[in-house]
């Protein structure tokens, strides 16, 4: 049950990430679901550098700050990867 609610969360905060980094025109609901998932990954490793990393086993609004910023952290690499700049 964990899985599908990581997938769900991270589809959610994929989504949001995408639209505020202006990408979401660009990618689907898949991409949008690793982008979450994989910056739930980063923001929780930023977010351990500071004392506030949240953990996998529990939902918390932390978690889902760190994750959403993870994942606008990961469209920027992306963005500037691909066309040399950020946005």
């Amino acid at each position: 049950m964990g899985i599908i609610i990581a997938i769900i969360i991270g589809g959610i905060i994929g989504w949001l990430a995408s639209i505020v980094m202006r990408t979401d025109a660009q990618q689907g609901i898949l991409l949008n679901i690793v982008v979450g998932i994989v910056g739930s990954f980063i923001g929780n490793l930023v977010g351990g550098l500071f004392g506030s990393g949240a953990t996998l086993t529990t939902l918390s609004v932390v978690g889902l700050f760190w994750s959403f910023v993870g994942a606008i952290i990961l469209l920027a690499i992306v963005n500037l990867i691909r066309r040399g700049s950020v946005r």
